[in-house]
């Protein structure tokens, strides 16, 4: 699997989800690998990347606002939402952006 994501071309979606753990896994890695797993069976679903240090940022891409919507309705992902917010993040942010232009190698 690559780190990188194959996205389309622009334009797409990008959830940006930046946060500060708590101490422990309590679940957290497990909960983790489900969520990309539900992700990608979402319609819309375009790709993941993340990346973790001090402070954990992961990029979801979407191919529009509606699926997103969607994704952030969806039971089992507010059932994970509420267990990061209660005992896995410390701090968190969420940034939704359009992209409209992306190059590389």
């Amino acid at each position: 699997m690559s780190l990188i994501a194959n996205t389309p071309k622009p334009p797409y979606y990008a959830v940006i989800f930046t946060s500060h753990r708590t101490e422990g896994d309590g679940g957290y890695g497990q909960m983790a690998d489900r969520m990309v797993e539900l992700a990608s069976k979402q319609p819309g679903f375009l790709g993941v990347e993340s990346a973790r240090e001090d402070v954990g940022i992961t990029i979801s891409y979407w191919s529009d606002l509606e699926s997103i919507r969607q994704w952030k309705a969806n039971a089992e992902h507010q059932e994970a939402q509420r267990l990061g917010h209660q005992k896995w993040y410390s701090s968190f942010k969420t940034r939704i952006s359009k992209v409209e232009r992306d190059y590389g190698i």
